[in-house]
């Protein structure tokens, strides 16, 4: 059987295993656990984030859940029919996905955020599996360039090929259409190298694309 979510215990990587033993240490109460992604697998769009956050997926095992990425992107997500329900910060708030899936390039969470290319490197075989198992995938939206660069990665593509823009639209040799937009963490929302509506213009087009598409669900 081929995993799509490593291990709880998952060795691949020593550094973010020791990271994860840290934290259970410092935060008993959190998941602390690889994460899995969230929504259908039949779902015609993925969004690829980075990693779980310290303090939001390695709390709560949902991704982008906690932390201030999930305020801008769940309520945007609802804004345009990708989901239903109230965002609450907690894996139990009744929120649900439509048509939608979210994972990470990265499935642990990594000191400061930032995982290294070898622990990127040992996570792509289960990005891969997932893939495999979204039949009905159209469009992939890349958070950041690392989510960008894994899925090329993935599918064997070379990067140099696919620049990495924020509103960017690549047509893949597949059929998939990867989208581009900057991370929406608070970082880049305080810099406002992303704004909300910026945001917002992305994931709504995607919708327009979707909507125009012929469906075979």
């Amino acid at each position: 059987m081929t995993f799509t979510v490593p291990p709880h215990d998952c060795p691949r990587c020593p550094r973010l295993a020791g990271f994860r033993a840290d934290n259970r240490v410092r935060f008993p109460s959190y998941h602390n656990a690889p994460v899995a992604s969230f929504g259908p697998e039949d779902a015609r769009l993925l969004i690829l984030g980075l990693a779980p956050g310290l303090h939001g997926a390695n709390q709560t095992g949902r991704p982008f859940t906690g932390d201030y990425a999930g305020d801008l992107l769940y309520p945007t997500l609802v804004s345009e029919g990708f989901a239903s329900g109230d965002y609450g910060r907690r894996p139990d708030d009744g929120l649900q996905l439509k048509d939608c899936r979210i994972s990470n390039a990265v499935r642990c969470v990594p000191p400061e955020n930032k995982p290294t290319t070898a622990e990127i490197k040992a996570c792509r075989p289960f990005f891969e599996a997932e893939l495999a198992n979204l039949k009905q995938l159209r469009i992939v939206l890349a958070l950041g360039r690392i989510a960008h660069d894994q899925l090329l990665a993935t599918l064997g593509l070379r990067r140099n090929t696919y620049a990495f823009a924020h509103g960017a639209l690549h047509r893949l040799p597949n059929g998939l259409l990867l989208a581009d937009s900057y991370h929406c963490s608070r970082y880049n929302v305080n810099t406002r190298r992303l704004t909300p509506e910026m945001f917002h213009t992305v994931v709504a087009r995607l919708r327009a694309e979707l909507d125009a598409a012929p469906s075979d669900r």
